[in-house]
């Protein structure tokens, strides 16, 4: 019966564990701005939360003007997230 406890206890610690993570983990930026290779050159404009740029290691988050500014700068839209739709700049 203790070996039961210990394991009913350790699995309560693990998920308070995991709950604690989520609530301490940082929320997603709205907008992201893509980089080159070489960190310099914006290769495109990112919602938030699109899943291309989950393991790109080249985004980094920007204001909704900064999303904005790039894309009237002829920087390319996420042809799967679309964040020039999203923020009403179709045409």
């Amino acid at each position: 019966m203790a070996l039961i406890d210990r394991w009913i206890a350790e699995e309560e610690r693990r998920q308070a564990e995991r709950r604690r993570g989520e609530e301490m983990r940082p929320a997603l930026p709205d907008w992201l701005i893509q980089y080159g290779l070489n960190r310099r050159n914006v290769d495109a404009v990112h919602t938030g939360d699109c899943w291309a740029v989950a393991k790109s290691g080249r985004c980094r988050p920007a204001t909704r003007q900064q999303a904005l500014d790039a894309l009237c700068r002829q920087v390319p839209a996420c042809v799967h997230c679309r964040p020039d739709t999203v923020l009403g700049l179709l045409g």
